[in-house]
């Protein structure tokens, strides 16, 4: 997997990163056990890079990250 620079910062990130908006609560589009499934692929072929943010429901994309 390719890494980029994280802004101006040291860190190193993949430059692929998968979007957990639908993840939560907000959007109750998925099963949870699916998603964790595709987080742990994620992880297994390099990504960790994972876009979160707390308007995206009540905490629950970031707990399963």
């Amino acid at each position: 997997m390719m890494k980029r620079q994280l802004g101006n910062s040291d860190l190193e990130v993949s430059a692929l990163a998968l979007g957990c908006m639908g993840y939560g609560k907000a959007r109750e589009l998925h099963d949870r056990a699916e998603m964790i499934t595709l987080i742990r692929q994620a992880v297994e072929r390099g990504i960790d890079f994972f876009d979160t943010a707390e308007s995206y429901g009540p905490l629950t994309n970031e707990e399963m990250v």
